[in-house]
């Protein structure tokens, strides 16, 4: 049988990263959860030098595409969903996070869904698929008239050279 690529490891590769919110609640329709995922980047990058090509926040989901330098996307998407969970927590969202159970590690909350989907990007065709798509998310979901009028995306830096937090 043929061995999955998603979700490994593989050095040098960019990475199309995709993680959806628990139970699919639209967090990132709020500016502050936005923040806050933006913050957990910022600050991850500081820590784990890694490449980010593109993103987009979707109210309920997020689409980068990245590169860490060490290769091992699984424990970078892992740590990256960790740290916005944490800072999205400190909000009032007004959603409930709280597990049925607590989780093996004891924790109560849960934001992401379990897992994430990491595909490598191997081909120009594929990167530029993916940019594609992922700026053009928010008009295809009707949130925007234009995808430079969409806040949360990495187009207009990636287009024009904006001054963008990421």
């Amino acid at each position: 049988m043929a061995r999955k690529w998603s979700n490994r490891n593989l050095p040098g590769a960019l990475h199309y990263l995709t993680g959806n919110i628990t139970n699919r609640l639209p967090v990132f329709e709020q500016a502050a959860c936005c923040q806050k995922f933006i913050d957990a980047c910022s600050r991850l990058k500081e820590e784990w030098p890694f490449k980010l090509v593109a993103y987009v926040l979707m109210p309920d989901h997020v689409h980068l595409i990245v590169n860490p330098r060490d290769g091992r996307i699984i424990e970078l998407a892992g740590a990256l969903k960790s740290l916005s969970a944490r800072g999205i927590l400190e909000l009032e969202t007004g959603y409930s996070f709280l597990r049925d159970n607590p989780d093996e590690d004891g924790s109560i909350h849960q934001v992401w869904q379990e897992g994430f989907k990491a595909v490598p990007l191997w081909s120009d065709w594929m990167i530029w698929q993916k940019i594609n798509y992922i700026h053009n998310n928010p008009l295809k979901e009707g949130l925007v008239k234009s995808a430079p009028d969409y806040r949360w995306s990495s187009f207009r830096s990636f287009y024009f050279g904006g001054s963008e937090p990421l």
